[in-house]
Parts: C-alpha cells; sequence; structure tokens
C-alpha cells in the first residue's frame, strides 16, 4: 500500500504562486509515474501535470509555461510549482501514483483558492 500526502495549498491573489508538495510512503517517485490532478466545483477531475518515471513531463494546456512539475526521488516527494495563478485554477489539487497498468493511488487533496 501506498499513502500519499499533499501539502502547500492556500489562498492567493489572482497573479500569485503556490508550491504544492506530495509526499510518498514508499520509495515509489523513481518508479511510478506521478501526477498532480484537481477538481473544482461541479467538474469533473482532471489531469495538471504528470511526469513519468523516466522524466516525461506532460501538461494540460490551461497550464502550460505557468506550473511545472518535478520530483526529488531521494525524498520520495513530487512537486507542482504553480505561477501567475488566476481563478480558474481554484480546485483541489490531487497527487496521485500509477503503477502503470496496475494499480493508482490518490492523496486526499488540497485546496487552492485563487482570489481574484
Amino acid at each position: 500500500q501506498v499513502q500519499l500526502v499533499e501539502s502547500g495549498g492556500g489562498l492567493v491573489q489572482a497573479g500569485g504562486s503556490l508550491r504544492l508538495s506530495c509526499a510518498a510512503s514508499r520509495s515509489i517517485v523513481s518508479i511510478y509515474d506521478m501526477g498532480w490532478y484537481r477538481q473544482a466545483p461541479g467538474k469533473q477531475r482532471e489531469l495538471v501535470a504528470r511526469i513519468t518515471s523516466g522524466g516525461i513531463t506532460n501538461y494540460a494546456d490551461a497550464v502550460k509555461g505557468r506550473f511545472t512539475i518535478s520530483r526529488d526521488n531521494p525524498k520520495n516527494t513530487v512537486s507542482l510549482q504553480m505561477n501567475s495563478l488566476n481563478a480558474e485554477d481554484t480546485a483541489v489539487y490531487y497527487c496521485a501514483a500509477h503503477w502503470v497498468g496496475v494499480k493508482d493511488y490518490w492523496g486526499q487533496g488540497t485546496q487552492v483558492t485563487v482570489s481574484s
């Protein structure tokens, strides 16, 4: 079993920045694909950014150029640096670990609120 714990959410003004972190309970960050997802009220959960075990990243079009996903293998953490935040970024952000083709693990989520 894998536990994922997110931190770093909060309230920020439009144009500001936040850095989310996700800590894994086991040494999986270097071997699983890791992702950040978000779910706004009344909307489906959507992919924000993902990094494969090989280091390939992909981003949702809405966050390209503003968000950066990274991982620290020795610390078993994955981070999401979010810059130039706007009201549309308001959502609960979830960390996920993908054991590709086998199982997905999810964190409990952290709220990000951007005031305009």
